[in-house]
């Protein structure tokens, strides 16, 4: 089969079924991108690289979500002309694969209109979503109301062409309009349950960049470990309310020490002011302990696992949106979860039996939660083998890729007249 794949991020959500696929005798795989990440390679799978738009050319002055839709116009047609030049070699894909919401798959049925289409659906955007009215004590603005409809215009035009469409959770699936329910299949990811598992030995030191604490344990020296980890240090991912819990936390568990991981930006959500990043409002806001509160900057993914084997509480937290993979990694690591008690989190975790949910808004819950996790080790025991229960039962990468595999391979033998075009 020929197979392209269309993601501005390589390998992102794809990383898993390009690899499979590309390393199928007989494929040819293309993976248009506009980060190619040189330094991660896939066998079987190449590269094609096409311009990110530039933001402030020439629409620096356009109200932003004009300036937002022209980005995502620019990806469409930066990715057509990729597919014209494949066209013009002779290259006919038998399949296409590609995430929405970028504008990067906008006109992929324009140029190959008898090509399935199999798309992939985060979210979508709306002023009456939970991640838009959560926590809101006065409903969206029209400006903001016609922002989200915006946002959502390049999402709609694909799940209109789309042949199928994939979501990674019901409670994702949940959030498009019933109209296209019909289309999408919920399937997620994949967790690597063969890289994310408890470590053979966790009580040794954890020597990371940046990074040299003793071991983790119940002896007098051994420190306890709460870990938190995201793309992005804001607000869509509790971060104002985890940092605000940590005083507590370091004041009632002496022996504890915090990291967080990620970056000082916002991938999701409202932006600060001008010049400023959460972080920094949060750090004049409350003081932390820097012998014992550790910021660290993403981590390659060995040093990422080892940190979660050797953490006793993993804190993950986030408005009602889409579902992080850290969290069921780090219940596949064996990691007690303390979560935030919101639906996406809800649908993998039951309070007390796979992991511990959390008040989103109130630093004292969570700092009490993670503080009860931490004084009752061995009743906490077998929450964490029930943790990675659920990941081997449900989001396990070999059940995930052989099902993703069943609808490419059911989109890819269809014939032309028999499949149903948006």
């Amino acid at each position: 089969m020929n197979i392209i794949f269309v993601h501005p991020n390589f390998p992102a959500q794809f990383r898993h079924l390009a690899k499979h696929l590309g390393g199928t005798q007989g494929n040819r795989v293309i993976f248009l991108t506009a980060n190619p990440r040189p330094e991660w390679k896939i066998p079987g799978v190449e590269k094609l690289i096409f311009r990110e738009p530039d933001s402030t050319d020439p629409g620096q002055n356009m109200d932003p979500g004009e300036a937002d839709a022209r980005m995502r116009h620019k990806r469409g047609q930066a990715v057509a002309a990729l597919l014209m030049g494949l066209k013009k070699k002779g290259f006919k894909p038998d399949l296409m694969i590609g995430h929405s919401g970028w504008g990067a798959t906008l006109y992929l049925k324009d140029i190959f209109p008898h090509t399935p289409f199999l798309g992939y659906f985060e979210w979508y955007y709306d002023a009456e979503k939970p991640n838009a009215t959560f926590g809101r004590k006065s409903p969206p603005s029209a400006k903001s109301r016609m922002d989200f409809r915006n946002r959502s215009m390049s999402i709609l035009s694909d799940l209109a062409a789309c042949d199928m469409g994939l979501c990674p959770t019901l409670w994702q699936k949940a959030q498009f309009p019933k109209a296209f329910h019909h289309k999408l299949m919920v399937v997620h990811d994949g967790i690597d349950t063969d890289v994310f598992k408890p470590a053979e030995n966790k009580n040794q030191k954890l020597n990371l960049p940046g990074l040299n604490l003793p071991p983790t344990g119940p002896g007098d020296r051994d420190i306890e470990l709460v870990t938190y980890t995201t793309r992005g240090f804001e607000p869509y991912r509790g971060f104002p309310q985890f940092v605000e819990a940590i005083p507590d936390i370091l004041d009632k568990r002496p022996r504890a020490h915090i990291v967080l991981v990620g970056e000082d930006r916002v991938c999701y959500g409202p932006r600060p002011p001008k010049g400023r990043t959460f972080k920094t409002i949060m750090e004049k806001r409350v003081t932390l302990d820097p012998s014992r509160v550790h910021f660290l900057d993403p981590l390659p993914y060995g040093e990422y696992r080892r940190l979660l084997q050797a953490s006793q509480v993993h804190v993950y937290l986030t408005v009602p949106f889409v579902l992080s993979w850290s969290m069921l990694e780090a219940m596949a690591t064996g990691c007690l979860v303390a979560a935030s008690d919101t639906p996406p989190v809800r649908e993998v975790i039951r309070d007390g039996y796979n992991g511990i949910l959390t008040d989103f808004f109130s630093p004292a819950d969570i700092a009490q939660k993670v503080c009860a996790c931490l004084e009752y080790p061995s009743f906490m025991e077998s929450i964490k083998q029930k943790a990675r229960q659920t990941v081997l039962e449900k989001y396990d990468l070999r059940l995930t890729l052989a099902r993703q595999m069943e609808l490419v391979q059911q989109l890819s033998a269809a014939p032309a007249h028999g499949r149903r075009f948006g």
